[in-house]
């Protein structure tokens, strides 16, 4: 499986946001990202880094 899992960066440590992320979309000043089960959440963030080795992507923020 490719699917990803999605962390917001919070003072130096990754907080679980979404696991099994199959989708993330630009949404005006927010990110949005939906799993492979149809569950979504919006966030206003921006992609901080992308591993796709260990499936992992990081979001941080938007100030």
């Amino acid at each position: 499986m490719c699917e990803a899992t999605a962390y917001l960066l919070k003072n130096g440590q990754e907080e679980l946001i979404l696991k099994d992320v199959d989708v993330i979309e630009p949404d005006g000043d927010s990110v949005r990202i939906v799993n492979i089960f149809g569950e979504q959440k919006v966030l206003k963030a921006e992609i901080h880094s992308l591993n796709l080795i260990n499936h992992k992507v990081i979001l941080v923020e938007k100030v």
